[in-house]
């Protein structure tokens, strides 16, 4: 019993020194640091996003056009469009949504595994495109509306070059750093 207290009084008087060596009071912090462990997922999230086509009018071509070898989205991570909103994390809506097609929208969304991603491609989606006007009141002005978006490519229709802008801006969002790619050189260019 008195070894006892006369080793709590040497760690007393440690602390009071200043001394390392105080096993009692000192808070080491947390056995298990999660924060790396959530970088590390959020990249692979990033590098792996899994879309889910919803095409609904032309700017469904330009995305048909992100699978062909000139633009290879699998460069970028996201390989194959998905039919299933289970099997995805990201749903790129390209087109006009209207009234019937909304409870859809927000299904498929509900449906989607978290973390879940939207990328509004092309005007249609964002605002309505040219067929939100005050006569037309069956289109849903931005699918903003229905789905919280994570990125807007605006076009009519964008380019694949600019969804795969968006892509990589998801990324970013992501994991909270742009991954840089290598710039090809003008001399570098297939002639």
């Amino acid at each position: 019993m008195l070894r006892i207290h006369s080793y709590a009084g040497e760690l007393r008087e440690r602390n009071e020194r200043g001394t390392p060596g105080n096993l009692v009071e000192q808070d080491p912090g947390p056995i298990v640091r999660l924060q790396l462990a959530e970088k590390i997922l959020d990249v692979c999230r990033a590098n792996s996003l899994w879309p889910m086509t919803f095409g609904l009018a032309c700017c469904a071509i330009e995305m048909m056009c992100m699978g062909m070898a000139r633009f290879d989205i699998a460069r970028y991570g996201s390989e194959v469009f998905r039919p299933s909103p289970r099997q995805s994390d990201l749903m790129i809506v390209a087109g006009t949504v209207n009234k019937k097609m909304a409870p859809a929208v927000m299904t498929l969304y509900e449906q989607m595994p978290s973390p879940k991603y939207v990328i509004a491609m092309g005007n249609c989606a964002i605002s309505g495109g040219p067929f939100a006007v005050k006569e037309n009141y069956n289109v849903i002005e931005g699918i903003d509306k229905l789905i919280p978006v994570d990125v807007y490519v605006p076009g009519c229709p964008p380019r694949p070059e600019g969804l795969i802008e968006g892509i990589l801006k998801l990324q970013e969002k992501i994991t909270g750093v742009r991954h840089p790619f290598p710039q090809r050189k003008v001399s570098d260019a297939p002639n």
